[in-house]
């Protein structure tokens, strides 16, 4: 490793699981469904379209250990659990907010991007199968 270039590498190490946990899909959505307020675990579960019971406890858990999330019992029964956004939670809502306003006024740009792409790479694959190889004939 080159001198000088050893505080990119510790600050990869310190900022990349933080990344991990507030960029994957599930841990995304959660924060932004809990900034309107608490919710407990069913109702998260209805509200994020796709996500499987183990994997928003899984995601949960994730997030109450990295102090976004708290988790409150209440004493009822059956107990009644609530998920809220903690203050470093709040932090992040305003972020992933835009960062979800961005992704939404984006939507057609990206996929007219995608779809124009698609097409290129289609016609050079095609282009590539009509030559034929050297020697082979």
């Amino acid at each position: 490793m080159k001198q000088g270039h050893t505080h990119v590498t510790d600050a990869c190490r310190v900022v990349t699981p933080v990344l991990a946990r507030v960029g994957d899909k599930w841990s995304i959505l959660i924060v932004r469904l809990l900034g309107d307020g608490p919710r407990r675990f069913n109702e998260i579960k209805r509200l994020v379209d796709g996500i499987s019971q183990r994997m928003l406890t899984l995601s949960l858990r994730g997030l109450e250990r990295d102090g976004l999330v708290s988790r409150t019992v209440f004493p009822t029964v059956p107990p009644r659990v609530e998920y809220e956004l903690t203050d470093l939670g709040r932090s992040l809502w305003e972020p992933v907010a835009a960062l979800g306003q961005w992704a939404a006024s984006h939507a057609e740009e990206i996929g007219r991007a995608q779809k124009a792409f698609d097409k290129r790479l289609a016609a050079e694959e095609a282009g590539r199968r009509k030559i034929p190889a050297i020697g082979m004939g």
